[in-house]
């Protein structure tokens, strides 16, 4: 088939692709396919770059279904992966009842750690050595200032990960799209999003950060761009050390206290 993806989009993931060494010869990688925008994107983007690289590659895709949705139809997805001559595979995990039974845990906590367990499993049955998942600029900005407000750290995900217990490394090749790039590409790939079935989505920590970036932006046109620079490790300023154990603080304490006459 023919491939149509401007300039733009190209020489984003691919500076993805070089910059972070996403692909090496012989992978076999499994595109984490949720029928959302960005998968889509990911998907259509990685069969293009199948044709096009001099490294060879193959690639299957697998959509998990959650059951929030006992309708939730994977054959508009499996028709889309034939297109792009993608070996599809789809699996039903009752991760919605798992939310429901454990009603004083965090809901998205739980979905991405039972999600992504069945997708590493997944990987490993079909003989995959990587996973291809769609996280955008924004999703890595959105996470930074998360870590920042709910766990008071500075931190990310990475735009390729190798996971030691499971010999898998992840890689995210759309980490340099923004994501209203990701919405205006359903034009070049054809298919049309499914809609998330989740009864969380648009209701969660990340929705309100997102939120809040799209309202200062409107006053600061440059925080988008300096939340991004904030993802290197090379624009980490001074911070203040880290904290002493009660032992290293009662040893200082000591020093500076007479002892009582």
């Amino acid at each position: 088939m023919q491939f149509q993806l401007p300039q733009v989009y190209f020489s984003k993931i691919m500076r993805a692709i070089v910059e972070f060494d996403m692909i090496q010869e012989g992978d076999r990688i499994l595109i984490g396919l949720s029928g959302g925008k960005d998968s889509l994107l990911l998907s259509y983007a990685l069969a293009m770059m199948r044709e096009r690289l001099k490294k060879r590659f193959s690639l299957c895709a697998f959509t998990l279904d959650l059951m929030f949705d006992r309708h939730f139809d994977t054959d508009a997805l499996e028709r889309f992966c034939q297109r792009l001559r993608i070996p599809y595979h789809s699996q039903a995990t009752d991760i919605a009842a798992i939310i429901r039974e454990n009603p004083n845990r965090s809901a998205c906590f739980t979905c991405a750690f039972f999600r992504r367990g069945a997708i590493n499993r997944m990987a490993k049955n079909l003989q995959c050595n990587k996973i291809a998942y769609a996280h955008h600029n924004d999703d890595a900005v959105e996470t930074l200032l998360m870590g920042l407000f709910h766990s008071g750290q500075i931190s990310t995900f990475l735009p390729k990960t190798y996971l030691s217990r499971t010999g898998l490394t992840v890689i995210r090749p759309l980490i340099y799209l923004r994501e209203d790039e990701i919405r205006q590409a359903e034009q070049y790939h054809g298919m049309t999003p499914i809609a998330s079935p989740c009864p969380y989505n648009g209701k969660t920590a990340r929705q309100a950060v997102k939120e809040l970036i799209r309202r200062l932006s409107r006053e600061n046109p440059l925080l988008y761009p300096h939340l991004a620079a904030a993802l290197r490790e090379n624009n980490v300023g001074e911070l203040w050390p880290a904290a002493k154990q009660r032992a290293e603080m009662a040893d200082v304490y000591r020093q500076y206290m007479k002892k009582p006459s």
